[in-house]
């Protein structure tokens, strides 16, 4: 019995696994709110109470934010949190924390084909190197190394970098949010928070009208949810235009790490929002910015792209990490 889980800014789900590094499977799992909580180590007691069964022998949790040294300072929560502090706590003889990104590419390798949704089919010889996007609470980004006949995954904070405008719309953007932001990476548009960023730029730059039912709508819930919602909808044209941008931005910066990491083999979306809005993705928009990249678009157009519909992912990738401690 193995212990794991996915520490995110929003939500922590932890599970109990047994059977193997290649097929681990879940014997409970559960979600909490992170949200409020002095720590993982709170909400990690609190299941294991909840959960009697036989003691844990290993742990692995994947948490949002970059790990040094087995220690991660979230940059959305207000957590540091060492692996050798929680397995004192927890009474186990061994935790390992990896970045989230990292136990989500993991998991890809223990996903089926009814896990994914395929929004670029690609070359059908397509290998080499893949990649790793979710927006969600922040922006996270992965490398999968092409080694054998597997992958490596590695971290990476690829959310912080810089926010790359790509036209007038976008240049005004980046100027609205510099007046707000010390730095404005690509995670204070390409999140969720990021989404209202975009909402707000619109709103306060005379690019769409907010009627006053749309108003209380935002203030009484989460704000982008609401205006994903409402977009989706096609209830507000000032939501339609900013989850338009959102998406069009979402490709782009796709692109732009399967660029760097040379992901030949496939890219792949993450996080909570790509399934949300899976209709939006499907339209030309992501594409046409993911493989906007001037003379080297044809090495894109080549590329597969899949959204991953499966939001246990992480879980499993630490599952499997924990399984091989």
């Amino acid at each position: 019995m193995i212990l794991a889980g996915d520490i995110g800014g929003t939500n922590t789900r932890l599970a109990l696994f047994n059977g193997s590094a290649s097929r681990p499977a879940p014997v409970v799992i559960e979600v909490f709110p992170s949200a409020g909580r002095t720590g993982p180590g709170d909400i990690i007691r609190e299941f294991l109470a909840k959960h009697e069964r036989p003691a844990a022998g290993a742990a692995c949790f994947g948490i949002a934010g970059p790990v040094r040294n087995g220690i991660c300072k979230t940059p959305n929560l207000p957590w540091t949190v060492s692996a050798a502090e929680l397995a004192s706590d927890l009474g186990l003889k061994a935790v390992r924390l990896v970045n989230d990104l990292e136990v989500n590419a993991h998991g890809i390798a223990v996903l089926e084909s009814q896990d994914f949704a395929i929004l670029n089919d690609g070359a059908p010889d397509a290998s080499g190197n893949r990649a790793l996007i979710s927006a969600g609470t922040g922006l996270g980004e992965a490398g999968l190394l092409a080694e054998g006949d597997g992958y490596l995954p590695y971290p990476s904070e690829g959310g912080h970098a810089d926010f790359a405008p790509r036209d007038e719309t976008e240049i005004a953007l980046l100027q609205y949010l510099l007046k707000r932001f010390d730095h404005v990476s690509c995670e204070r548009v390409l999140s969720g928070p990021g989404l209202h960023n975009i909402y707000q730029f619109l709103r306060d730059t005379g690019r769409g009208q907010e009627p006053p039912w749309l108003t209380q709508e935002i203030s009484r819930r989460d704000p982008s949810a609401a205006i994903s919602a409402e977009a989706m909808k096609g209830s507000s044209e000032l939501c339609v235009r900013a989850l338009d941008l959102f998406v069009s931005i979402y490709g782009a910066e796709a692109g732009n790490l399967a660029l760097k990491g040379m992901a030949t083999g496939g890219v792949f979306l993450g996080g909570g929002i790509a399934p949300k809005i899976l209709p939006k993705l499907r339209q030309p928009a992501f594409l046409e910015a993911f493989t906007a990249k001037g003379r080297i678009s044809k090495v894109l157009e080549a590329i597969p792209v899949r959204v991953i519909l499966n939001d246990k992912t992480a879980l499993l990738g630490a599952g499997r990490l924990a399984m091989q401690m």
